[in-house]
């Protein structure tokens, strides 16, 4: 019965402590005793306890305002929503300290840490890529202005490569779809064209790969009138290819899509069992050929 009657005496003073402490964290919150807050909210951020030290930050902003200490409060504040891993906040809140502080010690950092945020909030490929486009902007600005910024330099041109890759991605795929419906016409102007806004695609040997697949389908459906001329811009888009990926994993295939257009206009009257094999038996090789490279 002691024991018990100690166990809850103890559980109420714990209670009544940690209440205590709520009281103390809110009375101070409310408070206009600056050196106070700040101590406090300097050593709430030290001891990773980010959410009330940027509460403490935020209800000092309004005092700091116009002060020598006003852009270490207000970079501390971002930097406890960053920490807090609150990066919607943080974003906003290191935009307005830029914008504010352009010359402050901190805005080199903070500058890195905003596209960090901002990094972050982008999407995968299949969705919207604004806020990919918007992040490489920014990156990019931040590299030619800091580019000796060390350790950030490393990771902003991680950042880079990896949101072009996205954006190559889903330039590709938005143009392989017509591939993808049989409106092989469509799909070679839309591969093309991918190119010729960007021809250093990471994509480059797909886009050229399905750009010749799309004009052999297109000259194969074709009237026999117009076989001849549609053939032979496959045999163009072909010659292109190979010249630029002569070891191409999608050779083979495209060698025998060639010998059928040469058979077709003409030109090659020989007995070729790979005429006969189709997509899937091609796709099948490349991938037995990919996983044992």
């Amino acid at each position: 019965m002691k024991m018990k009657l100690r166990t809850v005496i103890l559980t109420l003073a714990a209670v009544a402590a940690m209440a205590a402490c709520k009281s103390q964290f809110e009375t101070l919150l409310s408070s206009n005793d600056v050196d106070a807050k700040y101590k406090a909210a300097m050593e709430l951020f030290n001891n990773k306890k980010y959410l009330k030290a940027g509460q403490l930050f935020e209800s000092m902003a309004i005092l700091t305002d116009g002060t020598e200490r006003d852009d270490t409060v207000r970079y501390y504040w971002a930097l406890s929503n960053y920490r807090y891993k609150d990066f919607y906040t943080a974003e906003s809140n290191l935009a307005k300290f830029i914008e504010k502080y352009p010359n402050s010690p901190f805005t080199e950092e903070a500058r890195f840490l905003r596209l960090d945020c901002l990094y972050r909030a982008t999407l995968r490929w299949e969705l919207d890529q604004t806020p990919t486009r918007s992040c490489l902007a920014y990156i990019t600005e931040y590299v030619t202005e800091y580019p000796s910024s060390g350790e950030h330099l490393d990771a902003c041109l991680k950042m880079i490569d990896d949101l072009k890759e996205r954006l190559d991605r889903k330039a590709f795929e938005n143009a392989r779809i017509y591939y993808k419906m049989e409106d092989y016409l469509a799909a070679r102007v839309a591969l093309r064209n991918v190119l010729k806004d960007n021809a250093d695609n990471l994509y480059r040997e797909d886009i050229l790969y399905y750009t010749a697949m799309a004009s052999y389908h297109y000259a194969r459906l074709s009237v026999p009138a117009k076989q001849k001329e549609r053939y032979l811009v496959f045999v163009d888009d072909y010659l292109n290819f190979v010249g630029e990926y002569p070891e191409s994993k999608y050779r083979r295939e495209l060698d025998a899509m060639n010998r059928r257009s040469q058979r077709a206009l003409g030109r090659y009257d020989g007995v070729d069992e790979e005429l006969e094999l189709k997509a899937k038996d091609f796709e099948r090789e490349r991938k037995a050929l990919e996983k044992n490279n």
